[in-house]
């Protein structure tokens, strides 16, 4: 069961207290270079408190996921890149797949980071979840009439649902995870009648599903978490009501659990950097940048006990799909094709 730990703010009330009493850590020399799928504004505050603790600089170079790999691919041992960090366990496992990853040997990510969310062979580590429910409007959907991700096929739901597009690597990992559960043919028959039930061709991200639902497209919009905590705490009034419209209910809680996801970062293959490289990864990992996270961007820390935002909390608490999260990047081309084929444009 994910939810709330409810003795994370008294363990970080004694933290922040022991902090005061020790003596402040050695400077250490250098700097990281980090290539960063992520928005800089959502990463730097934290980029900058580990200089504050150790002294080493974070050098940031953002861009679009697909870009930073290929950019990798170019420099090859001529990268300055020291570490990746990226949206999605299917751009994770392109990036390992790519060979531009380099097993990484942590101990302390190893005990941070349970073993669903991370490469099995050390490759990666996922440093926040975020989770892909079905979200409905309410007053106009009653959640007893949903269950699972499978009975969004049902004629019941005809014209009265919001995706993204094929193309949109999160739609690709949630296929590649029902593959995983059901198998192909299943999946390509409910991807099927998915499609046949859409209100509207895909267009936008997933705050523009949310949006087409609070304005009456649609009944009921498929996005992530974190996209509705920010409206939720957006300083735009038309954001806060549509996202305020919107109610989430968590899919196969008899079964397998909601289909969940991760940001994470990797080691690069040709880093000569790899102490200070590892020293941020283990930050990222720590209580103090995982709830920091939490709160600023409004996705799940993957690292247990520690506390979630109020926002996420007041979301509820769910059974997450316990499946390794690098399997789904094993199952991406397989979803791609199988989307493909019904049409899911």
């Amino acid at each position: 069961m994910i939810k709330r730990p409810i003795t994370a703010l008294a363990s970080l009330a004694v933290a922040a207290v022991t902090a005061l009493t020790l003596p402040l850590p050695a400077l250490a020399d250098g700097e990281v270079n980090v290539y960063s799928a992520r928005q800089e504004a959502l990463i730097k505050p934290l980029m900058d408190e580990f200089t504050e603790k150790t002294g080493i600089r974070v050098n940031i170079v953002s861009a679009r996921a697909d870009a930073l790999l290929q950019r990798l691919r170019s420099e090859g041992r001529n990268t300055p890149a020291d570490v990746l960090i990226t949206v999605d366990a299917g751009n994770l496992h392109s990036a390992k797949e790519a060979g531009v990853l380099r097993p990484i040997e942590s101990e302390v990510l190893k005990e941070a980071i349970p073993e669903s969310y991370r490469d099995p062979d050390g490759y990666w580590y996922g440093l926040s979840m975020r989770a892909r429910p079905i979200m409905y409007v309410k007053g106009k959907v009653d959640p007893e009439q949903l269950s699972t991700y499978e009975a969004l096929a049902d004629e019941q739901w005809r014209r009265s649902i919001c995706v993204r597009s094929s193309s949109n690597v999160y739609n690709q990992s949630m296929v590649a995870s029902m593959i995983i559960a059901n198998g192909e043919a299943e999946t390509e028959e409910w991807a099927r009648g998915l499609v046949a039930n859409l209100a509207q061709p895909p267009r936008g991200g997933d705050r523009d599903q949310i949006r087409a639902a609070a304005a009456g497209v649609c009944d009921i919009a498929i996005a992530n978490t974190y996209y509705l905590g920010q409206m939720l705490n957006s300083s735009d009034d038309a954001e806060r009501a549509a996202a305020e419209a919107i109610g989430v209910f968590w899919p196969n809680q008899e079964d397998r659990g909601t289909h969940v996801n991760v940001s994470g970062a990797g080691l690069i293959t040709h880093t000569q950097n790899v102490d200070n490289a590892i020293k941020l990864l283990e930050f990222m990992a720590s209580d103090r940048a995982q709830q920091w996270y939490a709160e600023a961007n409004q996705e799940y820390p993957v690292k247990p006990g520690v506390e979630w935002s109020d926002t996420l909390t007041s979301l509820g608490e769910f059974e997450a799909d316990s499946v390794n999260l690098g399997r789904l990047g094993e199952y991406n081309a397989e979803a791609v094709r199988l989307m493909d084929r019904v049409n899911w444009r």
